[in-house]
């Protein structure tokens, strides 16, 4: 028994099956020693003409054949068990290992050891599990923890290894693939008061410039053919001895594009109650953003800022937010070399009537250029600032206080230009963090462009 205990390691490298031939079940040290000691004491009683050596010898023989008798022919089979219910960080994850046994031979001792994801906090997940399995039966093992940070967290792969026989006989170690637990990022508060810039929709909760129907009132017209008697103002209609109906601007839906800056990874994460990276903060808060629109009936749309630019098509409803949420667990830090950046937004259809939510540390001259050519292009931009308070510059090397600073300054000073070209930089502080941005943005909007 002891040496099924020193299984080194317990999951393999691979940890996606076992491909090594040869018999499912091998003899041990145990055996191996059982073995020698007793053909060594039959050995010298016969060179010796002792026959107590030979007694001797008997109980080891005895005990062997008698444990040996029956062999049992199936390994063990394992299976990883995970919650698939709706998880967020800081939730508590429901998992756990099933070890069955498929053959007729109870089973010694079977020894479980599992990989986790760092930021699955299960426990007693990193040490190993010694239970007992019947013959056709099965034992669970549970493994209840906490989900610290979003993202496909996995439980395993998952290795056991059994003994049978009175531990003469063990099993190779039997390998489980990884179950997979999707962890959705914490929706932050966010509620935005203001208009949006430009509904182009045709149903929605925003008031448009162009009349329709809807609930705002644009004025006073004569009665035209096509016009519903509901709209007829009989006060104008008396004084005036014509029908007149009351015209109103449409009520229109629109499109939210958050783009995100995944040109790389600043800071550490300490999950759901420690400090937070720029990914975090920039997934957490397009997950707020992409619920406060979507529930006021807009629709959304978001894309990736790196070498693949991922993007997901703009809808509207609950299923497009969930769509938002599975999109979010795929965010990573993905560089693009510096020949190719400008297609990365070009290639892209961005509607002229869509509010372009940018979420960007700013540390990357490549973002500043992204947002300038936004914005001259005629596109509703706001930038949101993810930037951790105490970030430290991305480079390997630790910089002094006073390089650290003046990186600050410089920052701030393309900040500065940003806001000098137009481009309003606001940080993300969660409820109402944008309100005052849209409304100079909305403001704007309604202002005539010259040609």
């Amino acid at each position: 028994m002891t040496d099924l205990l020193r299984l080194r390691p317990a999951v393999p490298a691979g940890g996606a099956g076992e491909s090594s031939s040869g018999p499912v079940w091998a003899p041990t040290r145990a055996l191996g020693r059982s073995v020698l000691l007793t053909g060594l004491l039959l050995l010298l009683g016969v060179a010796l003409g002792r026959v107590d050596l030979a007694l001797l010898a008997a109980p080891f023989a005895i005990g062997a054949a008698i444990n040996l008798r029956r062999i049992p022919s199936a390994a063990p089979e394992i299976t990883v068990r995970t919650d698939e219910s709706y998880l967020v960080e800081g939730g508590a994850v429901d998992a756990g290992l099933i070890v069955s046994n498929p053959d007729t031979i109870d089973y010694d001792l079977v020894v479980v050891r599992t990989r986790t994801s760092p930021w699955l906090k299960l426990e007693h997940a990193d040490r190993p599990f010694a239970i007992t399995v019947a013959a056709d039966g099965w034992a669970a093992i549970d493994l209840p923890g906490e989900a610290t940070r979003w993202g496909r967290q996995d439980v395993g792969p998952a290795a056991a290894r059994a003994a049978a026989c009175g531990g003469l006989l063990a099993c190779r170690p039997v390998v489980t693939p990884a179950a997979g637990v999707r962890v959705y990022p914490v929706t932050e508060p966010f509620n935005a008061t203001e208009a949006m810039p430009a509904a182009a929709g045709l149903v929605g909760a925003h008031r448009s410039r162009r009349p329709g129907e809807g609930g705002e009132l644009a004025g006073v017209r004569q009665f035209a053919p096509g016009d519903r008697l509901r709209r007829i103002d009989w006060r104008v209609s008396l004084r005036t001895r014509d029908l007149h109906v009351a015209s109103t601007l449409s009520d229109r839906d629109a499109e939210v594009l958050l783009l995100l800056d995944v040109l790389g990874e600043i800071g550490l994460s300490g999950g759901v109650r420690g400090e937070s990276s720029v990914l975090d903060t920039t997934v957490r808060a397009a997950a707020a953003i992409a619920e406060h629109y979507l529930h006021r009936g807009d629709r959304v749309s978001l894309l990736e800022y790196g070498a693949t630019a991922r993007r997901l098509r703009p809808a509207s409803g609950r299923r497009q937010y969930l769509t938002v949420l599975e999109w979010l667990l795929d965010v990573r830090a993905d560089p693009v070399n510096s020949e190719q950046y400008e297609n990365v937004v070009g290639a892209h259809h961005v509607s002229s009537s869509a509010l372009v939510v940018v979420l960007t540390p700013l540390v990357d001259p490549r973002a500043a250029d992204m947002l300038a050519q936004l914005t001259q292009s005629g596109r509703y931009v706001v930038a949101v600032d993810t930037l951790p308070a105490q970030a430290a510059p991305p480079v390997r090397n630790q910089w002094t206080p006073l390089a650290t600073r003046l990186w600050r300054l410089e920052r701030e000073n393309v900040l500065g230009r940003l806001r000098e070209h137009g481009v309003p930089v606001v940080a993300w502080a969660g409820a109402g963090s944008l309100d005052l941005v849209l409304r100079d943005v909305a403001r704007l909007a309604s202002v005539p462009r010259g040609r």
